[in-house]
């Protein structure tokens, strides 16, 4: 199963739960690193990217505290609801007449139900898969599906024979530290430009990368978790938001430079 039919399944579940609870005008889902995945058809995608940007704080400061289960927001004309489901987050908008416990009710029955039927499909869903080889599975091969294989056994795999080598050596970037601060901020996460981040995943076929290794030029080394820097200002200019935890381990302060690279399992 490709990334399509993992959303073409979302969507159909998306649209029944409009279906059985009217008072459901928006929906979309997005997964823990802010991709969005599938969105009704209501919702224009730069809404469900201001929506994703606006509660990706408090999603980082709940992370801190252990993580959440859902969040509801009430405003004068309706509710916005984010629920967290393995991997994913579930949002919906709902009028201010809505019967919450219903629409709770069937949203978290409906959406683990197909999260997990389609698990069992395919494990891994959300992975990329347009660039490995389609080979198709066959119950019962006959003679001539046989012979059509061994006649073509190049054509087949020919997207592995030309896949690029691993990086023997992880690529390493010479950045200035800055400030992460804030009250709810993980102690064990760095941000780092998500154009070095995207660089670094291309060099390992698509593998996010989740952990970095920070060493200072005195020889001093950590190893810690990162996350894409938020500010715009702060893009393109090579710096690591660091908190200050990191900092005192590393014996180090803002302005100094520090060597950061990929940590790939």
């Amino acid at each position: 199963m490709d990334n399509e039919v993992y959303s073409f399944t979302l969507k159909n579940a998306i649209k029944e739960i409009q279906n059985v609870c009217p008072d459901v005008t928006n929906t979309f889902v997005f997964r823990e690193d802010g991709e969005i995945v599938v969105g009704d058809e209501n919702t224009p995608e730069k809404t469900m990217v201001r929506v994703v940007d606006a509660f990706d704080d408090i999603l980082d400061k709940a992370d801190a505290v252990g993580g959440v289960e859902s969040i509801t927001l009430e405003g004068n004309k309706g509710r916005v609801s984010v629920s967290h489901m393995k991997d994913l987050y579930f949002v919906t908008v709902t009028s201010k007449k809505a019967d919450m416990n219903y629409v709770n009710t069937v949203t978290r029955v409906l959406i683990p139900t197909v999260l997990k039927l389609l698990e069992k499909i395919c494990p891994a869903p959300l992975k990329n898969t347009s660039t490995l080889p389609k080979i198709e599975r066959v119950e019962e091969p006959v003679e001539a599906t046989v012979k059509e294989e061994l006649e073509e056994p190049k054509k087949t795999f020919e997207p592995e024979t030309k896949s690029k080598p691993l990086p023997s050596e992880p690529p390493v970037n010479q950045l200035i530290v800055e400030n992460l601060g804030g009250l709810l901020v993980p102690s064990d996460t760095v941000r780092i430009d998500n154009e070095i981040l995207t660089q670094w995943e291309e060099l390992y076929e698509g593998s996010k990368i989740e952990h970095v290794e920070i060493e200072t030029f005195d020889g001093k080394a950590t190893q810690c978790k990162v996350k894409p820097i938020k500010e715009s200002k702060y893009e393109g200019k090579g710096i690591i938001q660091m908190p200050e935890k990191i900092q005192l381990t590393l014996e180090i302060k803002k302005g100094e430079l520090v060597r950061a690279k990929p940590l790939v399992e």
